[in-house]
């Protein structure tokens, strides 16, 4: 018996399968093509000739592939095996699938963990690795220890949909701002600015900027989007149409900047030009028709 399997041998899953031997574990791995579980065996790692030897050979199952198609179509097989036994899927989805994922595994006996890895491989194991977790709460009080060996463990809640959905929202600020950099760059990079002259300034603003966030957690959450306004959507909005200008101008895509644009406008026009951008959320809660 191991202490754990881990099924998938992806980039991220043999972080996460050296990560558990790094913590003195008992790894058993398993992954559709054998070659990749090679240099872990090397180090250790049981390798289990199929998927159902691999579950029945630890009390602790983490999976990571893909997609969660891929997680149904691998661990469909060894349905059987997992009575008694905890299903921890770090594979990124929606919470909607995470829910249904939980369904499967309760309906086959198992306890279920989804989870949501705020890493790249090269991080897992160390200090600033997080990793969100929701769904059994007895699963998670009876692995953390185990789970700890992968980064910082969060647990959030009993819903499995919860790991994912807080995965989700942390990408789409990630994605936001690297848009936002690309966007500046390609401007900069056109009038022949190099990229690392300017980088420093730009990260310099990002981090200045950021101090507006806790207010606007405040104002959300208090629906109160008029207190303390610095710098109104109204003003903001007119000035956002120089962005636009000067993009166009320059011969540079406005296809990142010009959403952020119709939105201004909506809010200006829902009446909330003396409000805080953050009450643009409110927007976004309630899209256009086909958005």
């Amino acid at each position: 018996m191991s202490d754990i399997a881990v099924i998938g041998l992806g980039a991220m899953g043999t972080a996460l399968a050296y990560a558990f031997l790094n913590k003195g574990h008992e790894v058993t791995v398993w992954n559709r093509s054998p070659a990749k579980a090679e240099a872990l065996a090397a180090r250790g790692a049981v390798v289990a000739k199929n998927v159902e030897e691999a579950v029945r050979s630890s009390p602790l199952i983490v999976a990571c592939l893909l997609v969660y198609d891929t997680v149904h179509e691998a661990l469909g097989a060894a349905a059987a095996a997992f009575s008694g036994r905890t299903l921890v899927n770090l594979t990124n989805g929606t919470p909607d699938q995470a829910r249904a994922m939980s369904d499967w595994a309760v309906r086959h006996g198992a306890n279920y963990l989804d989870g949501g890895i705020m890493a790249v491989p090269p991080m897992i194991g160390g200090q600033h690795a997080l990793i969100l977790y929701s769904g059994s709460r007895q699963a998670f009080e009876t692995h953390s220890g185990r789970l700890d060996a992968l980064g910082a463990s969060r647990y959030l809640g009993e819903d499995a949909g919860l790991a994912p959905l807080y995965d989700i929202s942390l990408l789409a600020g990630m994605y936001g701002l690297f848009a936002g950099v690309l966007q500046a760059l390609a401007l900069t990079g056109k009038a022949g600015i190099p990229a690392r002259e300017f980088m420093p300034l730009l990260t310099a603003w990002l981090e200045a900027m950021q101090g507006a966030l806790p207010k606007w957690a405040e104002q959300i959450d208090s629906g109160d989007h008029t207190s303390n306004v610095v710098s109104n959507l109204g003003m903001q909005a007119d000035a956002y149409v120089n962005l636009v200008d000067a993009t166009r101008s320059a011969a540079v895509s406005a296809e990142l900047v010009l959403p952020m644009q119709d939105l201004m406008r909506r809010g200006v026009a829902a009446g909330n030009a003396n409000a805080d951008l953050s009450s643009l959320v409110g927007l976004l809660q309630r899209p256009k028709p086909g958005a």
